[in-house]
This record gives C-alpha cells, sequence and structure tokens, in this order.
C-alpha cells in the first residue's frame, strides 16, 4: 500500500472518529435534557446514539470525560457566537446591551445544550464532594462583563466601579442570563426580544453614571 494511501485513510479515520465523538456528545446532550443528569446514564446515551456502551467508552474514557466535552463544546460554541457580534466602534453602553442580547439569543438557539449544562454544572462533583466545574468556569465568565463595566466607566458612561463591586454586577448579570435559561425551561414560550429589552433597560439603570 502506497504512503499517500496510508496518510488518505488516517484522515479518512481521523474524520470518521470525530463525527462519532460529535454523535456521542449530541445524543448526551439531548439524554440529559431530557431525562436529568442522574438518569443520564451511558447505557441510555448509547441506546438514543444507536451503539454500544463499549464504543462510548473507546471515544470517552470516563462518564466523566464525556461530561467534561459536553460543557467545554458550549462554551466554545458561545463564544463563537457572541464574540463576533463585538467590535472595535461599540460604545460600552452598546457593548453591555450587546452582551446581554447575544447571550439570550445563544440561549434560547441551544435549548437542549443549555439544559443539559446546567444538569452537569450543578451536579457534577470531584472525589472531593466539591462542584466540578464552577471553579474554573468562573473568570472566563465574568471577566468579559468587568472588563465592559470598567470602559465605561472610563468613559463616564457607568457609574464609578470598584473591582470588588464590578464583580458583583457581573454576577449579578450572569445569574440573570443563567436565570433566562431557567425561565425557558418553565415557559418555552416565552418572548425572547421582550425579555431581552427589559433586561438591557435594567442594567442601563444600575449601571449608568
Amino acid at each position: 500500500m502506497s504512503t499517500k494511501n496510508n496518510s488518505n485513510n488516517k484522515k479518512e479515520k481521523s474524520f470518521i472518529e470525530k463525527a462519532r465523538r460529535n454523535q456521542i456528545v449530541e445524543c448526551a446532550i439531548e439524554t440529559i435534557a431530557e431525562l436529568g443528569y442522574a438518569q443520564a446514564s451511558v447505557s441510555k446515551i448509547a441506546k438514543r446514539a444507536n451503539i454500544s456502551k463499549g464504543v462510548i467508552t473507546y471515544h470517552f474514557a470516563s462518564k466523566e470525560e464525556l461530561l467534561e466535552q459536553v460543557v467545554i463544546d458550549y462554551y466554545n460554541a458561545c463564544l463563537a457566537y457572541i464574540n463576533p457580534q463585538f467590535d472595535s466602534h461599540l460604545s460600552p453602553k452598546e457593548m453591555l446591551s450587546k452582551y446581554i442580547e447575544a447571550n439570550l439569543h445563544f440561549i434560547s438557539k441551544n435549548r437542549k445544550h443549555v439544559f443539559a449544562v446546567i444538569e452537569i454544572v450543578a451536579n457534577e462533583r470531584t472525589e472531593d464532594g466539591k462542584l466540578r466545574f464552577v471553579g474554573e468556569l468562573d473568570e472566563r465568565i465574568f471577566q468579559p462583563i468587568e472588563k465592559i463595566l470598567f470602559l465605561g466607566m472610563e468613559d463616564g458612561t457607568f457609574r464609578e466601579f470598584t473591582p470588588f463591586s464590578a464583580r458583583v454586577m457581573a454576577v449579578t448579570i450572569r445569574n440573570v442570563i443563567d436565570g433566562f435559561c431557567i425561565e425557558l425551561m418553565r415557559n418555552p414560550e416565552t418572548n425572547i426580544n421582550d425579555y431581552v429589552n427589559e433586561f438591557v433597560k435594567i442594567f442601563e439603570l444600575a449601571t449608568r453614571s
């Protein structure tokens, strides 16, 4: 067999493996979103994917590794959706509004993935009983908001913020965004635009100079 053919086979295998991993992750998302964290066993994920448990353990060393991939894929997808919507011409006020709007629309467009991540983050724990994902994700979540707040403070758009008060505001904004996920679970027909407009108005009042 030629070197060229070997190379092509490796590329094909890599593509097939990637597609299979993506399929498993998607089935994990659907299973967790539908059944909840506690009921989403590897067996049930495999059944949904129409594969054996062995196929899952071939691609993921453990259930924990699979759940971690679900979370990683969510945050990467969220960043890929939100970041292109910002440019250097936006004022801090516009940036904060755009951040809120983009997050809520992303959540609305990716409901199953959001619900699955909520289940995982709220329940997945380390061997010593600590929530597994909370600490490592906090900074990634809060830093962009804090940066916007300080930019607005510097140009006089926003009120004075200390590092502590900026963190409190960032936590508040994120909690409202995360609360929107729960609201969608309760009321799937929620009007997204109305929710965005009210949310933006609240934080315009809370941050203005």
